[in-house]
């Protein structure tokens, strides 16, 4: 399938309205449309038809998506993010809450814990300070986590630049309008971008409108060094168009 076939097939599904979801959960949105044009479901990086990566995304979703994911500079940042700031660890039973984005109930434990025992997953953003005390702060060409403890953590333009497109080369985005029927979830994909190019001038209006934010998570292995769970900047699927410079769309 080229771009060309592709417009005409995403028309066609658009013409469609609601569908059922071929599969349940958070997954059936993506296999739905696979189904529907005709390719095949495969977990290799690369494109999915022609030079075209293909996303999808519920239009009403509340959960963050993430763009990339990336440890902040300078060498060994993340290390003394999680020294200073990092709380006692929290039991399996608590740690399901670790991916959300609220999380103004986390303090710091008065008395220092062992490093071996730190964890640090928490969502930055530039509106306000949240409970550890970071906040997103932008100066001349950086993104920084800025903080009261004088920890240098940040990001430069090249390096946003150069994870952006590696990650991202064309991208169609395809978005839905999803309910439950039945027990059953529906989706009528009815909105569709051709996606490529990063402006730096663009992510960093974003950070400072809250658009986009950053997730750290730093916890640790057995012997204490310091170990990255997928520290990046996340934003909701709907969102996701605004974060490229060139947006073409097709529906």
């Amino acid at each position: 399938m080229n771009y060309n076939e592709f417009v005409e097939r995403i028309n066609q599904i658009k013409d469609m309205g609601f569908v059922k979801s071929n599969r349940s959960g958070d997954t059936g949105i993506g296999k739905t449309l696979e189904d529907l044009l005709h390719i095949s479901e495969n977990n290799i990086a690369g494109p999915d038809f022609d030079i075209y990566e293909l996303k999808s995304g519920r239009k009403d979703s509340s959960s963050m998506l993430t763009l990339f994911t990336k440890a902040p500079m300078p060498k060994g940042a993340n290390k003394n993010l999680l020294e200073a700031f990092g709380y006692k660890q929290r039991t399996k039973q608590n740690r399901k809450q670790l991916h959300v984005t609220d999380y103004m109930d986390i303090q710091i434990p008065e008395q220092e814990c062992n490093m071996r025992e730190k964890e640090l997953h928490v969502t930055v953003d530039s509106k306000s300070i949240n409970s550890v005390g970071l906040k997103l702060e932008i100066k001349d060409n950086r993104i920084y986590i800025g903080n009261a403890k004088n920890v240098t953590a940040y990001y430069d333009e090249n390096t946003l630049r150069e994870t952006f497109e590696k990650k991202y080369k064309k991208l169609i985005l395809v978005l839905a309008s999803s309910k439950k029927e039945g027990g059953k979830e529906w989706f009528w994909f009815n909105e569709a971008y051709l996606l490529e190019g990063f402006s730096f001038e663009r992510f960093s209006e974003l950070v400072k409108e809250g658009v986009i934010k950053l997730d750290l998570r730093i916890g640790h292995y057995s012997d204490g060094r310091p170990h990255d769970h997928g520290t990046g900047f996340r934003v909701l699927p709907k969102d996701r168009p605004k974060c490229f410079e060139k947006i073409v769309r097709i529906i």
